[in-house]
């Protein structure tokens, strides 16, 4: 019995050991999309380095770059990897092009890198490539050999005919005849629908009616009151309007992932300021972590992913477009923002860890071990 008691020990000694040891810590869920539309930009290895130095947990790529996936493998980092738009065309007319872009870009990396989703072309509604998405993302899937990595694609909010009041969201006119049936392939495979939702540009677009605390979180008073619901920022509302059109579609188990958003540092005046930036970026990580969700859906947080790692001077457009970066190209931070470590799920993975012992020294020793007959 003692023998018995002092091996149970030993077992709880190891887990404990595990858990609490340095991979027990490990980033934040709130992902950082990483662009590369620059040409000053450190090497991917440096990057990936500071993506765990930062606590940055998950990353979007717009493209399967080799160099970053090798980087990527075993860093812990779960990874949203995109379809390029011009890839699309091919991958929906032949299955074996699927096969081959799976064989090239997940095979290879799948037992190291933690493929998170697989993003089916970037806000391509609507438009002359619409057509394409839906056959894409079904090839794809298919061609899958592990159905843990779901496809789905990453659309703009202007996919929405009617966007305010949040209950009345409404794919528009003329993406509806896309987006019902991606919306409901998305129901039948258990996939999100991803979603670039900028705060920022709804305010440019509406000073008058939006008013700036409002999309900066940083209301202190409910600002919109819609069908019972309180809304005291323009993120939540922008996402319960996705969810009202998804529901419209005959898709309301489809969970809505921002794919991108965030708050530019330069290039409008005085709306642009690293200040700004820096209290949208860190009022939103708390308001994700909260796990307060939206009002049309409480209690999820929404997984989000930030705009972006770094300003990218290549982007074309206006002079905004290059000053969305957490960070300069040297490394150095635009502002500071924090990445909370986050342990809630380890202590479920804890709970599982010391139900698996003790059901694993009940087979063995028997139940004699606990004080029972």
């Amino acid at each position: 019995m003692s023998t018995n008691f002092e091996l149970l020990c030993l077992l709880f000694s190891v887990a404990l050991s595990v858990l609490l040891g340095p991979n027990f810590a490990t980033g934040s869920t709130i992902g950082v999309c990483y662009g590369m539309v620059a040409n000053d930009l450190p090497p991917p290895r440096e990057v990936i380095d500071m993506y765990k130095s930062n606590q940055i947990g998950r990353m979007r790529l717009y493209d399967p770059n080799p160099e970053a996936l090798e980087a990527l493998r075993n860093s812990g980092i779960e990874v949203l990897v995109g379809v390029r738009n011009e890839d699309l065309q091919q991958l929906a007319g032949s299955y074996s092009a699927a096969e081959n872009w799976v064989a090239t870009y997940i095979t290879p990396y799948s037992l190291q890198v933690q493929f998170r989703y697989i993003v089916v072309g970037n806000e391509i509604f609507p438009g002359n490539s619409a057509r394409y998405v839906l056959p894409a993302m079904q090839n794809l899937q298919n061609a899958l050999s592990s159905g843990d990595i779901k496809v789905s694609t990453s659309i703009a909010t202007s996919v929405l005919g009617v966007s305010y009041p949040p209950s009345a969201g409404a794919f528009s006119e003329d993406t509806i005849e896309y987006m019902v049936p991606i919306a409901q392939y998305l129901n039948n495979i258990g996939a999100p629908l991803l979603a670039n939702v900028y705060p920022y540009f709804a305010y440019i677009g509406d000073p008058i009616d939006i008013s700036l605390p409002y999309a900066l979180f940083a209301s202190e008073t409910v600002v919109v009151t819609d069908v019972g619901l309180s809304y005291d920022n323009l993120f939540d509302t922008m996402v319960d309007a996705l969810y009202a059109a998804l529901e419209k579609a005959e898709a309301p188990q489809v969970q809505v992932v921002v794919s991108e958003t965030g708050w530019p540092s330069d290039g409008n005046r005085e709306v642009t300021t690293p200040e700004n930036a820096q209290i949208y970026n860190s009022n939103l990580i708390s308001h994700v972590l909260s796990s307060r969700g939206t009002p049309r859906r409480p209690g999820n947080s929404t997984e989000t992913y930030l705009f972006a790692m770094f300003n990218e001077n290549m982007k074309p457009g206006a002079a905004v477009e290059q000053h969305w970066g957490l960070f300069y190209p040297n490394k150095s931070q635009v502002y500071p923002v924090n990445f909370p470590v986050e342990t809630l799920k380890h202590k479920t993975w804890f709970q599982k860890l010391m139900q698996w012992i003790i059901q694993s020294a009940q087979s063995a020793f028997g139940k004699h071990i606990y004080g029972h007959n």
